[in-house]
C-alpha cells in the first residue's frame, strides 16, 4: 500500500512580482489528523488584532480544496489594502491552490484529507488589485511547488549564501558581509 500524500508537514515559500504589488506566500501542508490540523484549527479560533485567519474562498460558500486558511502578514488598513488582503489576494491564492491541485502537485483524491496555512504579505501601499492578484496566484502556486518538491536544497542555499543574501527589502554590502 503507499505511503500517503504529506504524511508529514511540506513547507514552502514564494516571493512573486515587484513593488507595491508583490506577493510572499509561506505555506504549511499536512494532513487532517496531524500536527498541520491542530495549528490550522487553533490558528483560526485565536486571531489577534489586525491578524484575522480565514478561510479561502473560491466564490462565497464555495472554500477552496485543500481547505487553506489565510493568515494575514500585514493588518488590512485602509480601504484598497482591504479590498487586497480579502479580495485579490484571497482570489489569487485560492486560484494557485487550486492550479496546483490541476497541475497534480496536490492530488485531487487527497484534497479533501489535506490542509494549507498560508501567511500572506499584502504589502499596504498596494496600488493595482489585478497585479496584486496575478502575483499571489504565482506566488501561492509556486510555494506550494517548493514545498512538494522540497526546494529550494541545502545545495541551493549554500549556493545563494555564497553571492551574499538579499530581498527586496535589503541587500547588505560587501562591507556588512565581511566577517
Amino acid at each position: 500500500m503507499p505511503s500517503p500524500f504529506a504524511p508529514a508537514a511540506l513547507v514552502g515559500e514564494s516571493f512573486a512580482g515587484e513593488g507595491a504589488n508583490a506577493a510572499h506566500t509561506n505555506v504549511v501542508i499536512g494532513r487532517k489528523g496531524g500536527p498541520v490540523e491542530t495549528a490550522w484549527a487553533t490558528a483560526l479560533a485565536t486571531p489577534s488584532a489586525g491578524h484575522v485567519p480565514f478561510l479561502t474562498i473560491v466564490r462565497p460558500s464555495v472554500p477552496v480544496k485543500p481547505l487553506t486558511l489565510f493568515v494575514t502578514k500585514a493588518a488590512a488598513d485602509g480601504e484598497l489594502h482591504q479590498r487586497a488582503t480579502w479580495g485579490s489576494a484571497q482570489a489569487g491564492l485560492a486560484q494557485g491552490v487550486a492550479d496546483a491541485v490541476l497541475a497534480d502537485l496536490l492530488p485531487a483524491e487527497e484534497a479533501d484529507n489535506l490542509l494549507i496555512i498560508a501567511a500572506i504579505w499584502v504589502n499596504p501601499a498596494v496600488d493595482d488589485l489585478d497585479v496584486s492578484f496575478r502575483n499571489q496566484r504565482s506566488a501561492a502556486y509556486d510555494a506550494i511547488r517548493a514545498a512538494v518538491n522540497a526546494t529550494p536544497t541545502v545545495a541551493d542555499v549554500l549556493a545563494a549564501v555564497a553571492e551574499g543574501p538579499a530581498n527586496p527589502f535589503y541587500t547588505p554590502t560587501s562591507e556588512a558581509l565581511a566577517r
